[in-house]
Formats: C-alpha cells, sequence, structure tokens
C-alpha cells in the first residue's frame, strides 16, 4: 500500500441553501493523526454549527483555511494523507458521503 493525499472540502449541508460556512477552529493540528469518523474542524453556518469527520483514518498533513475564514461550499479545507492501494500521488477529492 502506498500513502496518497485527500483533499478534504466544505460539503453541501442538505436542504440548506448555505453557500460558505465560517471556520471556527481546528480540532486537529497539522501532523496529528486522525481516525476515521473522528472531528477534524468546526464550521458554523447561518443557522448551526458543527463538526466535520475524517471520512478516513491517516494524518492531517495540511491545513488550508484558517480559523475564522468564510469558506465556500466546495472549497478545500485540508489534506489528510491515508494508506491507499494503487500508485497515484495526486491529491483525491473527500466531499459529503466519502
Amino acid at each position: 500500500m502506498k500513502a496518497t493525499a485527500t483533499i478534504l472540502r466544505v460539503p453541501k449541508s442538505g436542504g440548506i441553501g448555505t453557500t460558505k460556512v465560517k471556520l471556527v477552529r481546528w480540532l486537529k493540528r497539522e501532523g496529528e493523526r486522525v481516525k476515521r469518523g473522528e472531528a477534524v474542524v468546526e464550521l458554523e453556518t447561518e443557522k448551526v454549527n458543527y463538526e466535520l469527520d475524517s471520512p478516513f483514518e491517516g494524518v492531517l498533513e495540511k491545513i488550508l483555511a484558517r480559523e475564522t475564514d468564510e469558506v465556500p461550499v466546495g472549497d478545500a479545507l485540508c489534506q489528510i494523507s491515508h494508506a491507499a492501494e494503487g500508485d497515484g500521488e495526486e491529491p483525491t477529492e473527500a466531499g459529503p458521503g466519502d
């Protein structure tokens, strides 16, 4: 197996017409291990605060958005490396349901 990197993006909120979120705080730091389903970052919309979970186990390699930033839906939040089969070296995408 080879390590690959995945970009974690701001997900679309089901049924809510949100176009951007405020990044409240990072729950993990660069270089820290994350487990699948573990909260990585806290986000805020006009109506609700929520924690975004990692879609897999790996290491938070790079934070791409800062705390207090307003980040549009679909934009990158961070890059997480994880073990994957195959030999692709380009970061892949992770969104809702991944």
